[in-house]
C-alpha cells in the first residue's frame, strides 16, 4: 500500500518515529509534515535524533486562530493527496493537523487509520476534543491505546472499526530510553542559551496548556509549588510561554526552578525516567512517567489517560500551590500484571491489522 502519513507536533513526531520503522517494511509510505510545530527545537531536532524519515511534503502551516489553521492545513493536504493517490492516510491524535488530514482525505474517498483513536474528556471546551473525536467518527480503522478508550468507541457504535492494540508512545519510550541508557544529559540548555547543570536528584516540570498560560496567576502557583520542594525544578519552557516564564521568574524571585530552552525527546525521556517526580500538563509525560513508575502530577481538569491514575501514580491537581504540593506526598502504589498500554509492540499489530484489512489494495485514486 501507499500510506500518507500527516504529523504536525511534538508526540506525533515520537510515534511517527516508532511507526514508520514497522510501517516502512511492507509498505510506502508518504510523510507530510504541516509545520504546526515550526521551532527548531519543538520539530526539527526530532526528526533529526530519532532518525525520522525527512518530510516528502513540508507545508510550513503554523500560527493563526484555530479555523484559520485548519482551512489552510485542509486545502493544502488536498493537494498532496490528488498527487499522490494514496490507498490510505494515517493519523494520530488529535490536533488540528489531524481533524485537517482527516477531513481531506474522506472527502476523496481515502480511508483514514486513526491512531490513538477514543480517548475522551467529556467536554468539547477542550478544543483537542473536538478533534479527536470528529477525527474518529470519519476512519475507517480506529486504534485504541487503552481499554477506557475502546469502551468510548463502543458508546459511539464505533467498536466494529476499533482495536485495542496498545501505545505506540511506549514503543517509542521502551526504543529509545535502552538506546540511550535512560540517564540524562549531565547539563541542558538553559532559557539564555547558557549550560544548566543536571542535579543529582531534581522535579521534572512542563507546562504548556492554555488552561495553565493563559495569564500570570495559574502558571505561578505552579512555579510556588514547585520553588518550595526539597530539590531542583528542572523546566523546559514552550516557546509561546518564553516571555511569562521569564517575568515570573524575575518577579517571584525563583531559585531552585531551573528554566531550560525546549528540549528534544532523549533528552525529556532521560529527564523523565531520572526525576523525582513529574509534573507536568502534558498527556504524553504524564504517560511516559506512569512507563517509568515515577511518580506524577498533572495540573489538569480532566484524567486524560485513567489508566494512569491508579493507586495514587498519576493524581490530577487544580493550578493552586497548595493542592499541587498535597499530590506531590502521596505515595504510588504500582499496579501488577497487564500493562494497560499494551507489550510495546503496538506498532506491529497496528501494521498486521492494516495488512489483514486492506490485503490487496490497488490505489484509492482520488
Amino acid at each position: 500500500m501507499k500510506i500518507v502519513t500527516v504529523v504536525g507536533a511534538r508526540p506525533q513526531f515520537i510515534k511517527a518515529a516508532a511507526m514508520s520503522r514497522v510501517l516502512r517494511g511492507p509498505h510506502t509510505e508518504v510523510l507530510v509534515h504541516t509545520g504546526q510545530h515550526y521551532d527548531r527545537r519543538m520539530s526539527g531536532v526530532f526528526f533529526e535524533e530519532l532518525h525520522i524519515p525527512a518530510p516528502d511534503y513540508d507545508l510550513g502551516i503554523s500560527g493563526g486562530t484555530h479555523a484559520q489553521m485548519t482551512a489552510r492545513m485542509l486545502t493544502s493536504i488536498e493537494e498532496v493527496l490528488l498527487s499522490e493517490k494514496p490507498d490510505a492516510l494515517l493519523v494520530y491524535g488529535d490536533t488540528n493537523s489531524t481533524l485537517a488530514a482527516a477531513l481531506a482525505a474522506v472527502k476523496l474517498h481515502v480511508p483514514v487509520l486513526h491512531v490513538e483513536a477514543g480517548n475522551r474528556l467529556g467536554s468539547l471546551v477542550n478544543p483537542e476534543e473536538v478533534n479527536r473525536i470528529l477525527t474518529d467518527h470519519v476512519s475507517a480503522m480506529l486504534f485504541a491505546c487503552v481499554p477506557s478508550a475502546m469502551q468510548s468507541l463502543e458508546k459511539e457504535n464505533l467498536a466494529a472499526n476499533a482495536f485495542w492494540v496498545g501505545d505506540p508512545m511506549l514503543d517509542a519510550f521502551n526504543y529509545y530510553r535502552a538506546l540511550t541508557g535512560g540517564m540524562p544529559p549531565a547539563a541542558l540548555p538553559g532559557i539564555d542559551g547558557k549550560p544548566v547543570e543536571t542535579p543529582d536528584q531534581f522535579y521534572y516540570l512542563t507546562c504548556h496548556r492554555e488552561e495553565n498560560t493563559h495569564s500570570d496567576a495559574p502558571l505561578s502557583q505552579i512555579l510556588l509549588a514547585m520553588e518550595a520542594l526539597p530539590h531542583p525544578t528542572l523546566y523546559p519552557v514552550h516557546p509561546r510561554n518564553r516571555a511569562a516564564a521569564e517575568h515570573l521568574r524575575d518577579r517571584l524571585k525563583l531559585g531552585m526552578v531551573r528554566l531550560l530552552a525546549p528540549l528534544g525527546y532523549l533528552e525529556s525521556v532521560g529527564l523523565v525516567a531520572s526525576a523525582q517526580r513529574v509534573v507536568t500538563d502534558s498527556g504524553g509525560v504524564q504517560r511516559e512517567a506512569f512507563f517509568a513508575g515515577v511518580p506524577c502530577v498533572t495540573v489538569f481538569d480532566y484524567a486524560v489517560w485513567p489508566e494512569t491514575m491508579t493507586g495514587g501514580c498519576n493524581m490530577l491537581a487544580r493550578p493552586d500551590a497548595a493542592d499541587i504540593a498535597q499530590k506531590l506526598t502521596v505515595t504510588p502504589v504500582w499496579p501488577e500484571g497487564q500493562n494497560p498500554f499494551g507489550d510495546g509492540h503496538a506498532c506491529e499489530k497496528i501494521v498486521s491489522l492494516i495488512g489483514t484489512r486492506y490485503p490487496q489494495s490497488a490505489g484509492c485514486g482520488a
